[in-house]
C-alpha cells in the first residue's frame, strides 16, 4: 500500500490538565524532565536528543493528541497539500515545523519535522549480567542507585478507536505504517493491530501506534523506554514509594516481548515503562493473534480490568 509519507517516530503525547505542578511532579518520579515550562503549558523531555515527549496544557484534565515524525519539511509539504493544510512553524522546544492533521476519531496528530536536537542527558553506566555459564562481571559488585527510572524516549502510544479498519487506513495511507500484529476476536474478526512506521531494512519497534476497536474513541496508554532491567525496576520502587497508583506489572509481555510496569498519572491517563522490545525490519512477516496473546504475559500478574478500559 502506497502512503503519503512515512513517519520515522512517534515525536509526543499531549494532555491537559489543571494543575502544571503535580503533573510535574509526577513525570519527574517517572522520569522525565522539563524542557519547558509557561504559565499554561508544561513541555516534558527523556534522556534522549528529542527537545520534548510529553506536553501539558493547562485546563480540564484530558488526553489532546500525538505527534510523530516525519523525515524531512518536505513531506510536511506533501501532507499539507493533500489535506489542504499548511506547514507552519512550531513555538515547541526545538523548533522546527508541524502540519497539524485530525484522525478519523477526531484526535489531533501533528506530524513534525526539522527540530533542533536536545543534548542527551546523562545515563548510568551499561549493566553486566552473570547468566548461564558467562560471568562478564568478575570481581565487582552490582549496585543500582534509587530514584526515577532513566528514560530513553517515547516508544509507542495506543489509541482506543470507532472503526478499527476506517483509523487503520488513515494512518497506514498518511504515515505509512505498517502491520505487524493484528489482533482478532475470532478468526476474520478483526480488534485492532500493533503498528509500525515503515524503516525498510532498518529495524524499527514492533510497534510505535496500536489501535483499539472499542468503539468508543479514547486514549489507552503510552510507553517509555527505561535504560534496562533494573533501571525499571528501580524506577518501581520510587513510583511505589512516591505514592502514585500502580495498574500492571512487572511482567513480560507475549506480543512486543517488551518488559513492561504500568503506572497512572494522576488524573488516571495509563502510562507504562518498558525495555528490552522486538526489532523488526521488511523481512518480518505481520502476524495475527488472539486476545489471550494481546492480554496475557510471558511472566508476571494477569492483566487487570483497568487495562482494557
Amino acid at each position: 500500500m502506497s502512503s503519503l509519507i512515512k513517519a520515522t517516530d512517534i515525536a509526543y503525547v499531549r494532555f491537559s490538565a489543571p494543575d502544571l505542578d503535580r503533573m510535574e511532579a509526577f513525570l519527574g518520579d517517572f522520569g522525565l524532565h522539563v524542557a519547558d515550562r509557561s504559565d499554561d503549558t508544561l513541555y516534558m523531555r527523556a534522556n534522549g536528543p528529542a527537545p520534548f515527549c510529553h506536553v501539558t496544557h493547562k485546563g480540564e484534565a484530558g488526553f489532546v493528541g500525538l505527534g510523530f515524525y516525519a523525515a524531512g519539511e518536505g513531506d510536511l509539504a506533501k501532507l499539507a497539500d493533500a489535506e489542504g493544510l499548511t506547514v507552519e512553524a512550531s513555538d515547541a522546544p526545538g523548533g522546527g515545523a508541524r502540519v497539524r492533521l485530525t484522525d478519523p476519531d477526531g484526535f489531533p496528530i501533528d506530524v513534525v519535522a526539522g527540530q533542533t536536537p536536545a543534548t542527551p542527558l546523562p545515563l548510568p553506566e551499561p549493566l553486566a549480567f552473570n547468566a548461564d555459564d558467562r560471568y562478564p562481571r568478575l570481581g565487582s559488585t552490582k549496585r543500582i542507585a534509587a530514584g526515577p527510572s532513566h528514560v530513553m524516549r517515547l516508544g509507542h502510544a495506543v489509541l482506543n478507536v470507532t472503526d478499527f479498519r476506517a483509523s487503520e487506513a488513515w494512518y497506514k495511507a498518511r504515515l505509512g505504517f505498517v502491520t505487524s500484529d493484528e489482533i482478532e476476536l475470532a478468526p476474520d474478526a478483526p480488534l485492532g493491530a500493533f503498528m509500525r512506521c515503515d524503516g525498510g531494512e532498518r529495524y524499527v519497534d514492533h510497534h510505535t501506534l496500536f489501535l483499539v476497536g472499542t468503539g468508543t474513541p479514547g486514549f489507552n496508554h503510552a510507553a517509555w523506554q527505561v535504560a534496562n532491567f533494573d533501571d525499571l525496576m528501580a524506577g518501581h520502587n520510587h513510583l511505589e514509594q512516591a505514592g502514585e497508583t500502580h495498574v500492571w506489572g512487572v511482567g513480560r509481555h507475549v506480543l512486543g516481548s517488551q518488559i513492561f510496569d504500568y503506572w497512572k498519572d494522576p488524573w488516571g491517563h495509563k502510562v507504562e515503562h518498558w525495555t528490552d522490545g522486538d526489532l523488526f525490519n521488511n523481512q518480518t512477516p505481520p502476524g495475527k493473534a488472539g486476545l489471550e496473546a494481546l492480554m496475557g504475559a510471558q511472566w508476571g500478574p494477569d492483566a487487570p480490568p483497568a487495562m482494557a478500559e
